[in-house]
C-alpha cells in the first residue's frame, strides 16, 4: 500500500510541507525527502513538479561537453552553436526559419512588431496564461483584447469567430497552446482565410505538438517558444525562439534581436538585446535529441493520469479531439474553489508537489490599467479554471511508483463534496 496520508492536523515536522503546498515555486527542488509517520526510517522521496536533480544525473555529460565546446571556441554571442541550433529547430518543429531569442517573451513581441503591428492595434488573445503572453503585446504597442477559454481551457475559438466579424479593427491574433495542448489550426486558418488578419502563436508550452499531423506554429505568420527550464525543452538558463515561414520575418526577427542591426554598427530598426547567447544554444541542441524521448513519456504518464484518476470531486479537463499534446502541465479542476487547498494540502501531506496554473486572470492584474484593454465576452470558463484549477506533476523522470502514488492520492482525497 502507497503511503497517502489522510487530512488531519500535521505535527511540526510535516509544517513545511503546508508551505510547500501554497507557496512554494513550481521549480522548486529543494525537498528531497520527507517524513511520511513517528517512525524515523518512514521517508519518501518527495515528488516534485520538475526534478531538475534527476534530470541532471541525465544530461549533466551532454551539458559538460557543451560547456567545453563553447568554452574552446572563444565565440559566445550570435555564433555557429546558435546558428545550428537554429537549423535543428527549424527541422523538428517543421519551420522554414527559427531565430534564437533571449526569452518567450521578446520572441512574441519580435514576432508582432517584426509583422508590423502598428501602436494601438487590438490584439486578441486569451484571458488565461502566463502574463507574458499579454506583455508581450503591450511591450509591441498593441491592445489587448479578450475572449473566454473552452472547456479545455484554450481560446474559445466560437467567440474569436464573432468578434473578427463583428470588430474589423482587430487585426491580430495570438492563441496560446495551453498545457502542451494544440488549438484546432484548421479552424484558425479558416479563420483568418480573407487575410485581414495575422496569427502569432504562443507554443511556449507546447514544442512538438501537433493538430493532427500539423505541427503547432505552422498556422500562422510567426510563433514563439520559450526554453525556460521548466519548459519541456529547457535551458539551463532563460531561453526562446521565433519560427517562421516568411523569410522577410526572419530577417526583421534577426535584426530585431539584436539592438536593430543589419549589419555592425549599420542599424535598421529600432531593436532590443535579446540574443540567445552559444552556451545555452549549445545546450539546448543536445537536449533537443532528447526531447522525442521525453515527450514519449508524458504522454504516457498523462494516459495513465487519465485512465486511473477516480475522485468524484476531481474533473481532468480533455485535450481537444485531433491534438496530439505534449503536455507541459497536467491540470485538473476541483469542483469548488474552496476544495483546491484542501486538495493541495492533501497531497503536500503525502509529500507530493503541486501548483496553480493561474490564479488571477490577466485582465485581473494591476499590471494591465484600466482602459488599456477589452474583454468583449464575459470569462465563465475561463474564472472556473483561475479558481478551480491544480497541476499535478508530470515530467520525464516521475517513475512508476511517483505516478502510482499521485493517482491514489487523488483518489483516496475526500473532501466530502
Amino acid at each position: 500500500m502507497l503511503a497517502c496520508l489522510p487530512t488531519a492536523p500535521l505535527p511540526r515536522r510535516r509544517h513545511c510541507l503546508i508551505a510547500l503546498a501554497r507557496g512554494a515555486r513550481a521549480d522548486s527542488t529543494d525537498a528531497e525527502a520527507i517524513d511520511l509517520g513517528p517512525d524515523p526510517g518512514e521517508r519518501r522521496r518527495m515528488i516534485l513538479l520538475n526534478d531538475f536533480k534527476r534530470q541532471w544525473q541525465d544530461v549533466r555529460t551532454a551539458v559538460s561537453a557543451a560547456v567545453e565546446r563553447v568554452g574552446a571556441s572563444g565565440w559566445y554571442i550570435l555564433g555557429r552553436e546558435v546558428e545550428e541550433f537554429e537549423r535543428a529547430l527549424a527541422a523538428f518543429t517543421g519551420a522554414r526559419h527559427a531565430v534564437g531569442v533571449a526569452n518567450g517573451m521578446d520572441a512574441l513581441e519580435i514576432a508582432l512588431r517584426a509583422c508590423k503591428l502598428e501602436p494601438g492595434t487590438p490584439v486578441l488573445t486569451t484571458p488565461l496564461s502566463a502574463y507574458a503572453t499579454t506583455l508581450a503585446i503591450q511591450r509591441a504597442g498593441g491592445r489587448p483584447v479578450f475572449v473566454d477559454v473552452d472547456a479545455s481551457g484554450l481560446i474559445d475559438l466560437d467567440q474569436v469567430k464573432e468578434v473578427l466579424h463583428e470588430r474589423h479593427e482587430v487585426r491580430f491574433l495570438l492563441p496560446v497552446h495551453l498545457y502542451g495542448h494544440t488549438i484546432d489550426l484548421d479552424r484558425l486558418r479558416e479563420l483568418v482565410r480573407d487575410g485581414r488578419a495575422t496569427i502569432i502563436e504562443d507554443c511556449a508550452q507546447a514544442i512538438g505538438a501537433r493538430w493532427k499531423e500539423q505541427p503547432v506554429g505552422s498556422a500562422g505568420q510567426a510563433a514563439g517558444l520559450s526554453f525556460y527550464p521548466t519548459k519541456n525543452l529547457g535551458a539551463l538558463g532563460d531561453g526562446g525562439a521565433l519560427l517562421t515561414g516568411d523569410g522577410a520575418v526572419a530577417r526583421d526577427a534577426a535584426t530585431l534581436r539584436n539592438y536593430g542591426q543589419s549589419s555592425k554598427y549599420k542599424h535598421e530598426l529600432a531593436g532590443l538585446n535579446s540574443r540567445l547567447d552559444e552556451l545555452q544554444a549549445a545546450i539546448l541542441s543536445g537536449s533537443l535529441e532528447r526531447l522525442p524521448a521525453w515527450t514519449e513519456r508524458r504522454r504516457a504518464i498523462a494516459a495513465q493520469y487519465r485512465a486511473a484518476l477516480r475522485s468524484r470531486c476531481v474533473t481532468v479537463p480533455r485535450s481537444p479531439e485531433g491534438s496530439h499534446s505534449v503536455f507541459h502541465l497536467f491540470p485538473v479542476l476541483v469542483d469548488e474553489p474552496t476544495q483546491r487547498d484542501d486538495l493541495s494540502r492533501h497531497l503536500a501531506e503525502a509529500g507530493i508537489q503541486t501548483a496553480i496554473h493561474y490564479p488571477i486572470l490577466i485582465p485581473q492584474q494591476k499590471a494591465l490599467p484600466p482602459g488599456s484593454f477589452d474583454v468583449l465576452r464575459p470569462l465563465v470558463m475561463a474564472q472556473r479554471f483561475a479558481s478551480c484549477e491544480l497541476s499535478l506533476p508530470i515530467h520525464p523522470y516521475l517513475d512508476a511508483a511517483d505516478v502510482d502514488r499521485v493517482i491514489e492520492c487523488v483518489n483516496g482525497w475526500d473532501p466530502r463534496c
